[in-house]
Order: structure tokens, then sequence, then C-alpha cells
């Protein structure tokens, strides 16, 4: 019995140990949590989807589900071989070139109106521990070290898979701001950012990045503004889930709107953004990861279809695919499904390899199916 005590104490204190290391973060406290109880996204202690919004939809148990997802086996869950990538030395861009890198997953580097704007870097790890969620061969190729100085992070929600916390600390005094959904400042505070670091919106609020002066000879400009926007996802690291927003992004600068889906299920935000913003000139949507299990809080192939169309934007990028094995589905179907329904549709797809320089200004740019062998 003592032994038995004892081991169970042990096991307690060293789960307690490991959920409170500083890679877990803080949930929101002080005036923070002040300001996120008077949301109108915030309710029952709470942030709430604009539709109630059930995690696991399948008639399996949390348990059988975790189960199915660690030891299920699928027929190309993962690539044989590395996966084909560029490595572009992303320092050395001029800073007035308009272009976007996408570095694997969700994690994506563009620079627009000389501004460097980085997204959901995640270079180091993607869960709580460094052997669980391995990327895939060949994937891994760009560390903090590679990253110029960033103007702007941006990250949608706190999950592991968005927000690496060796990456962002690594990054810290090379990182100017840090947009980020109301509560997910609290994360960079503890971890050691400045508060006038972060810019923390709530859906529906917006911020002016920047004035970008027209000409050299006029002292009139545009401004780079962000728009933080709904998602339907939900948040948390540790044990106190939704406690911090998820979000999309606007980003409007004074040649073009960029939108960043983030993560998320299928909803009516996606129509009402398009009425917002009536010309999109490129959507960066999340496509993988996805399952019947959990048809809510990622996008299946038929909602990710409804959503390119609900948004009618000019050229279309999806990521949250071909580096990790979150889900169980092939590695490729998510590329070859948005693929199929592009040619169908004559969407103007964009499909880089990873480290592959996409030329934002460049309307006619195409991209090889590099994932077929």
């Amino acid at each position: 019995m003592w032994i038995i005590c004892t081991t169970l104490l042990l096991l307690i204190i060293g789960g307690v140990a490991f959920i409170n290391q500083p890679s877990f973060g803080k949930t929101p406290r002080g005036e923070r949590l002040a300001r996120i109880q008077q949301s109108p996204n915030y309710r029952d202690g709470k942030f709430q989807n604009l539709s109630p919004t059930q995690q696991l939809t399948s008639d399996k148990s949390m348990v059988s589900t975790m189960l199915d997802f660690l030891f299920r086996k699928v027929e190309g869950l993962r690539p044989d071989v590395d996966i084909p990538v560029i490595k572009t030395d992303l320092k050395q861009f001029d800073l007035h070139e308009e272009v976007l890198v996408w570095l694997g997953h969700s994690s994506i580097y563009f620079q627009t109106n000389g501004k460097r704007f980085l997204v959901d870097p995640v270079f180091i790890s993607a869960s709580p521990v460094s052997f669980f969620n391995k990327p895939f061969k060949g994937t891994n190729i760009y560390s903090p070290d590679d990253m110029p100085d960033i103007d702007f992070l941006i990250i949608s929600h706190d999950h592991w898979d968005h927000l690496d916390y060796q990456t962002v600390k690594q990054l810290r005094s090379r990182i100017g701001k840090v947009i980020c959904p109301l509560g997910v400042g609290e994360h960079f505070e503890y971890w050691g950012f400045k508060k006038e670091q972060l810019i923390e919106l709530d859906w529906n609020e917006k911020a002016a990045l920047a004035t970008i002066a027209q000409d050299s000879t006029s002292s009139n400009g545009s401004e780079l503004t962000v728009y933080c926007l709904p998602a339907r996802h939900f948040t948390g690291r540790g044990l106190s889930p939704n406690q911090s927003l998820w979000a999309s992004y606007m980003l409007q600068t004074p040649s073009q709107n960029i939108y960043l889906s983030g993560d998320g299920g299928y909803d009516t935000h996606f129509a009402n953004i398009a009425k917002q913003f009536r010309h999109i000139d490129l959507a960066i949507l999340e496509n993988g990861q996805y399952g019947d299990g959990w048809k809510y809080i990622h996008m299946l192939p038929e909602d990710l279809e409804k959503a390119v169309k609900d948004l009618h934007a000019d050229r279309v990028l999806t990521v949250h695919n071909s580096k990790y094995a979150l889900a169980q589905h092939a590695w490729t179907k998510p590329l070859d499904d948005i693929v199929r329904f592009a040619e169908k549709d004559s969407i103007h797809l964009l499909t880089p390899m990873i480290g592959e320089p996409v030329q934002l200004a460049d309307t006619l740019q195409t991209f090889k199916k590099w994932w077929k062998r």
C-alpha cells in the first residue's frame, strides 16, 4: 500500500511540475482578465464560437478517439521519403520585395510595403514533449536563426502547433510587435515580451500598423491595417481551455488584402468577411488535419470548398498540411482534394513547396504538383 501511495504521489507531483513548465504559458489575470470578461465573445467563463461548436463529433469516447489517433494504421499517413523543399535565404530579400514563403504547416514569412511579417512560427517543437508530433522527413529546414528581424509576429491562437515557446523565445529580441487574439498576450508577457509590444485584439477590432507614404514628395499615405476576425476553433495549452481567443485576420495594405484563416471549421464568418472586404487578393486557408470526429473545428474538404467560394479571393494558398500527421488521412490528400476542386471551378490555387517564394505581385506565377511522385 505504501508503495502504491508513494508511486501515485510521485506521479501527481511529476504531472503538476510538467504542466507548470514555462512553455505552458499562463492563463489571463488582472487587467487582461477584466478586459476578457467584457468581451461579447466571452460567456459562461470561457470564449465561445459564433455558432454552438462541439469539439468531438463522433460517437466514440475521448479515450477511443485518442487511441485511434495514436495507434490506428493509415496508409500514406506520413511520406516514405524526404519531402522536396527549397531552402530560400529569407535574409537576402530586398525589403521592398513583395514576397511570401510558406515555411511548413501554418508557418509563413512574408513581406509587404516594407514590413516583415511572420505567422505562427513553429521551428522547434509542435507539442509539449519533443518526441511527439515529429515533422515529416525533410520539412524541418528552418530555424529561428534563419529569420530576419521581424516587424510583426502574427499568432492565430495558442495551440502548440501554432505557438512554439522555444521558437518565440529565441526570436524575442528580433520581434518588433506581436499581433495576437485577446488573452494570448498573457503567454507572451510571461515569456519576457514587453506589454507595449503586444497588439492584442478581440474579434472585429482593428489596429493601424504603419502609415505607408504614397510617394516620396507627399506627406499623405495609406495605413497598413490588421483586422482581427472570427474563426471557429478553441484554445488551451494546459488544463484551462478557451481562456484565450482564436482568430483569423485580414491584413489591408495600400496594394492588397491578405486573409489569414488561422485554424477552424466552416461557419458563416467566411461569407460575412467577404461582405466586409469586397476584394480579397490572397486567401491563406487551413487545409489538413481534419476528421469526421472533429468536423466543426477543422474544415473537411467539402467545407474548404465552401469557404473558398464564400471568400471569392483572387488567389488561394492552403496550409496546415505536409509537415505533421495530426489526423487520420493520407498526407497528400488535402492537396489532392483542393487541386481537383480548383481545376474544376477555375480557382487560382498556389501550391508552392516549403521554402519556395511566392511573388505577391505576380498573378501569373505557377507551381508544380511537388507532392506527386
